[in-house]
């Protein structure tokens, strides 16, 4: 799966931290997010310009690379 379209980095935006593609929120935020037991609604409440198929997208790649790696 490709990152086009979930997520980018730019070192002009955020100084190159990975954010969901359009935005400034950075991929971390999801992470923490899940990390303080708040929920996917939670995340997206607070961050209306990432869509709902972002971090979606994001967590099917992140399973994708740790299965891989068994």
């Amino acid at each position: 799966m490709s990152s086009q379209g979930i997520f980018h980095t730019d070192p002009d935006i955020m100084g190159g931290t990975p954010v969901f593609q359009g935005t400034r929120v950075p991929v971390q935020t999801l992470l923490d997010y899940i990390e303080g037991g708040e929920t996917l609604d939670d995340f997206l409440d607070g961050f209306p310009g990432v869509t709902r198929e972002q971090p979606i997208a994001f967590l099917e790649m992140a399973k994708d690379a740790l299965l891989a790696t068994t």
